[in-house]
């Protein structure tokens, strides 16, 4: 299991872990950029002897250009340090984002079923704020987002995000998390936080064979990732990782016999990693990393029915589905990321120069499907009512290029020290939508039979929405941190950014702690920040089919600047602005015992969102949707103000027991509530902001995640045996309606569930061990809703743990 644990101060930051399921670390600092996590690996420390105790290094740079570090000196910026080491080994997850979801309670990944796309990549979030919110980097370098941008699902709706599980398990050393906002350190996405994940790059070989199963007997899941380190010549260093993951469909679709497949969706990953050094002279070395990930996964659409309903002839041929049929969304996601710097010394100041390239491509095929239209056409000229079976629909990809220059030095004569840098950002993004073939969106018919244009499931992307688009951005950013005294640390960072679509913006963030006693330390920050649009909200253009009341709707989504979105008096769409703050303290009692505690307001103005639904009725815009042949239109807009408000807490303890046993507990907490403070409608829509802002979609935004959410976990290990139980708490959530309260229909609540995975571990040698295990030992499910009142017409939507219950594992581990 892994889980954070913590220390108040750095000199404790090396004390051995007697369970190193995950530590937590402060943050070293405050400060910007990239440059961050590879200094810790290249410092890490030589493996113990075996007669002694076990050390993890958990020293974090994330947050902080310091160049030098005093071992007594107190961090001020909270971050969660999650060695990966035991979940790619023994974990019950197979992959990044799930094992972080049941580790850190922060960070949100919601699986989700019956979302299209959304289905394909699971996205991730910090603090109940959008997955667009949080920023991820690896080896300090920002990592790209996905092409995707998400329109169904109970989570991060009209957000984009990091797709985490591009990134095998067996490939990472740590994940920090900075609790604390950071746009001003790293830029756009930093308003709820930043994630590192750091890559191995140590000599040895190890892998690793999993396999899974839910209780219902489907979900299969398999793994087999593999892990190498090697020297690079006589002073580099080169880590290479390859994993194969493949997950079988499940079906928790109601009644039994349901044409409805709800569930998980069949992915296979096929994924390799490079990371590594090499030194050129004494004060220069080069750096590394390459990734790329061949993924092909499978989402089932709502099913379309048969003989004797209102889908023949509109959405089905009785040639060709007389039993009714279930359209599967098949994606082939392509994504690489790569990092080629050279990092130095010139004199006193160090320097770091890199180049990052990301890339991320989803194509989308519609297999078991057909177009109504051209069955109805094929019809009604002799034919039997057929028409292709499978559609190319089209898809969209996103690149990102990225150069950074970044220069610090560290005084060790100012004050008790002073840390100086500064440093540049170049930026270029790209994003493209592919037109899918002609009989993935014609309306073929045209005769009023009422064969519905497209293929059914997801309609393909017509030569209209295809285009592509790009912009870039320039940066620049200063900080300067110091230790006045041996108890009083601050720090001031600014940051200025250009961006070629929406202009300039400048932010920055001052922070301080206080060690009070060798033991208790206080902290606080407060910091400005934003997000730029992505290109994915500006640009994203296509019709789609939901279902309303279990009945098929086609929804226009309209790009920002298109002729309908400007019609509808929509302005274009700019930056969100952020204010954060943090207050807390760290307490480390004895030398067993450690806590964190952090309250924390982040104010977001002109939050961008996903309206709700204008429908043909509308005044201004329902002509140009009846002209279109379509039943709704949504729009991406800055139109909302949200406050939230939130308490992280964790605690962590190590004991012997005697007789060998040693027990590691730990308890940690995440409360936070959303607010919607205000909406902004355009002059066009004051009036309709009930309208521009539904209450169902209001409800995404503020309880998209739950409210509260607990980890409490028990480590007892004793010679060659390991026994884990992890208890997990999701508070309770309410989302919208179709139909809403104004109609009588009340809000679906979601009622708070816990769930317990249960884990036991038996090491054959120091080499090889077994584990086995539980997750969602009980079998816990969401509560029953209306399904004709659910986003994926299901009992329950996609929240809080998901819907497959009861799932069992095994792993086996060895190192060569």
């Amino acid at each position: 299991m892994t889980q954070p644990r913590l220390a108040p101060r750095r000199a404790r930051l090396h004390r051995a872990s007697l369970y190193s399921a995950c530590a937590l670390s402060l943050a070293s600092g405050l400060f910007a950029g990239t440059a961050l996590a590879q200094e810790a690996q290249d410092a890490a420390p030589a493996p113990a002897p075996a007669s002694e105790a076990r050390t993890l290094e958990t020293v974090s740079v994330l947050g902080s250009r310091r160049s030098q570090r005093s071992s007594d000196t107190t961090s001020i910026s909270p971050v969660d340090v999650l060695p990966m080491a035991k979940n790619a080994e023994e974990g019950a997850q197979f992959d990044l984002a799930q094992s972080l979801q049941y580790a850190a309670p922060s960070f949100n990944s919601t699986r989700q079923s019956g979302a299209d796309g959304a289905d394909l990549v699971d996205s991730a979030a910090l603090r109940g704020l959008g997955s667009d919110q949080t920023l991820v980097l690896v080896n300090g370098k920002r990592h790209h987002t996905t092409a995707l941008l998400n329109l169904f699902g109970a989570r991060n709706r009209g957000n984009t995000g990091t797709d985490l599980n591009t990134i095998p398990l067996m490939a990472i050393d740590s994940v920090e998390i900075l609790r604390d906002g950071a746009a001003a350190q790293y830029g756009s996405d930093a308003i709820a936080g930043v994630m590192n994940i750091s890559l191995k790059k140590r000599k040895g070989c190890e892998a690793v064979a999993g396999y899974g199963q839910y209780s219902k007997g489907d979900g299969e899941n398999w793994l087999a990732s593999a892990y190498c380190g090697f020297s690079l010549g006589s002073d580099g260093s080169l880590g290479i990782t390859g994993e194969w993951q493949d997950r079988g469909r499940s079906d928790r679709s109601e009644p039994a016999g349901s044409p409805r497949i709800i569930g998980d969706s069949k992915v296979r990953n096929e994924t390799l990693f490079l990371n590594g050094d090499k030194p050129l002279t004494e004060n220069l070395d080069l750096y590394f990393t390459l990734g790329v990930q061949k993924r092909d996964a499978s989402s089932a659409a709502f099913a379309r029915d048969g003989l004797g309903s209102e889908d023949i002839p509109s959405r089905n041929s009785a040639a060709m589905y007389p039993d009714g049929f279930v359209p599967f969304i098949d994606g082939e996601l392509d994504d690489r990321f790569g990092i080629l710097g050279l990092r130095g010394t010139l004199g006193e100041w160090n320097a770091d120069l890199s180049y990052t390239h990301g890339y991320n491509k989803l194509r989308y095929t519609i297999n078991n499907t057909l177009n109504a239209s051209l069955a109805n056409l094929d019809l009604l000229g002799g034919g039997q009512g057929v028409s292709a079976r499978s559609f190319n629909a089209g898809g969209f990809s996103f690149e990102q290029n990225t150069v950074n220059l970044d220069i610090n030095r560290f005084y060790d004569q100012v004050f008790n020290g002073l840390n100086v840098a500064f440093g540049l950002e170049r930026r270029d993004e790209k994003y493209k939508i592919f037109a899918g073939e002609p009989g993935s969106y014609i309306d073929a018919d045209g005769v009023g039979v009422g064969g519905n244009a497209g293929s059914q499931g997801f309609p393909g992307f017509q030569p209209g929405d295809a285009g592509s688009h790009s912009r870039d951005s320039w940066a620049a950013y200063a900080d300067v941190e110091a230790d006045f005294t041996e108890r009083f640390t601050a720090g001031v960072a600014v940051r200025y950014e250009d961006y070629s679509d929406f202009g300039k913006t400048t932010t920055g963030k001052l922070a301080a702690g206080f060690r009070a006693t060798d033991t208790l330390m206080f902290r606080a920050s407060a910091s400005t920040g934003f997000r730029a649009p992505s290109l994915q909200q500006k640009y994203f253009s296509s019709t789609i089919t939901d279902f309303v009341n279990g009945e098929p709707v086609d929804v226009v989504i309209a790009p920002n600047g298109g002729t309908i979105a400007n019609a509808a008096g929509l302005p274009l769409l700019t930056k969100e602005k952020s204010r954060n703050y943090t207050l807390g303290l760290t307490w480390s009692p004895t030398a067993d015992t450690s806590l964190t505690l952090d309250a924390y307001r982040i104010d977001i103005d002109d939050r961008i969102v996903l309206s709700g639904r204008f429908d043909t009725t509308d005044p201004t815009i329902g002509s140009i949707l009846d002209s279109l042949g379509v039943g709704q239109a949504q729009f991406f807009v800055n139109s909302v103000d949200t406050r939230t408000e939130g308490v992280d807490f964790t605690f962590n303890n190590e004991r012997e027991l005697g007789n060998d046993f040693k027990l590691g507990t730990f308890f940690a907490l995440n409360l936070n509530r959303t607010k919607v403070n205000a909406i902004h409608a355009p002059p066009a829509l004051v009036g309709r902001e009930d309208v521009l802002l539904s209450e169902r979609e209001r409800l995404f935004i503020e309880q998209g995640a739950p409210k509260s959410k607990a980890v409490l976990g028990f480590d007892l290990s004793r010679g060659a045996w390991d026994g884990n139980l992890k208890l997990i708490y999701f508070g309770p959530q309410t989302l919208g309606t179709f139909s809403g309260t104004a109609a009588g229909v009340p809000n679906a609540r979601y009622k708070s569930r816990s769930s317990a995975d249960l884990s036991v571990t038996y090491a054959f040698s120091e080499n090889t061990k077994l584990t086995v295990g539980a997750t969602n030992l009980f079998n816990v499910k969401p509560s029953r809703q209306n399904p004709d009142e659910t986003d994926n017409g299901h009992i329950f939507d996609s929240v809080q743990f998901g819907l497959n219950g009861t799932a069992y594992f095994v792993r086996l581990w060895h190192k060569f």
